[in-house]
């Protein structure tokens, strides 16, 4: 049985859809008039005056939707109900896309990055960030094995997150695979690899991924592999860390 039109379109709607929590980074998303909140979610609970106060200003001024919720709805909302403060927000990011939409829009040669279970919000962040700011044309964060882009992964990619590139995807395994059918080819790095990052010029389009901070890359999806590269190291250090390697990609193939 295949989806209909009408629930693709929603499905698509609500992958591009990012919610955020806690009342610092809300107010701070209200204030910003190139992000565009779809709607504000607030506890019953909330004592008015103070920081609310401003929110639901904010939130009036620029016609979004507020809805009330009790605070165990709002949890599953916010997926953290310690931290959310009573707040989140969702919003509506067009960057954001799934493996199918960005394969339909997208023909020339592409470079993107790929993160296989990368844990660390901060490492996200900053990964974020590094491939904005390259030459990188997106990334692709599974929703499984993946840090959620949480508040902390928001401020360490210095708001990059809300105009960067993602390609969401269920699992790393089952998009690269769908990429692979394309023609895209898949780079992973290992130290043991003997061509260097730095002379590699791929003609056509290419995934390089990025692996665990602890495990490197899963044998999963080393698999998929096509090409392995290296970087090379100088007095004896063996690994870089995560978010610097992302960086170097980022700025070497071009």
């Amino acid at each position: 049985m295949t989806d209909s039109a009408d629930y693709k379109q929603k499905r698509a709607f609500f992958d591009n859809l990012l919610t955020i929590y806690g009342r610092k980074p809300v107010l701070e998303a209200l204030q910003d008039s190139r992000i565009n909140v779809y709607k504000l979610h607030l506890a019953e609970t909330n004592k008015s005056g103070g920081i609310i106060e401003q929110i639901l200003l904010l939130a009036e001024q620029r016609n979004i939707e507020i809805q009330w919720h009790n605070r165990q709805a709002l949890s599953r909302i916010s997926r953290n109900g310690k931290q959310d403060q009573g707040v989140a927000a969702d919003i509506k990011i067009d960057q954001h896309q799934s493996v199918d939409e960005f394969i339909q829009h997208h023909n020339e040669p592409y470079r993107l990055i790929a993160l296989d279970n990368i844990s660390n919000p901060q490492n996200l962040g900053m990964i974020i960030r590094s491939a904005s700011a390259g030459f990188i044309d997106g990334i692709i964060i599974p929703r499984k094995g993946c840090a959620s882009l949480s508040p902390l992964v928001i401020k360490s990619s210095a708001g990059t997150l809300f105009k960067a590139s993602l390609i969401h995807c269920d699992t790393l395994s089952k998009a690269l695979q769908q990429f692979k059918h394309h023609g895209v080819s898949i780079c992973t790095l290992s130290s043991y690899a003997s061509d260097s990052l730095f002379d590699y010029q791929p003609a056509q389009s290419t995934i390089f991924v990025l692996g665990n901070e602890t495990d490197g890359v899963s044998s999963e999806i080393n698999q998929l592999s096509d090409k392995q590269l290296a970087i090379p190291m100088n007095n004896g250090v063996e690994s870089l860390n995560v978010a610097v390697t992302a960086a170097l990609i980022a700025f070497a193939v071009v």
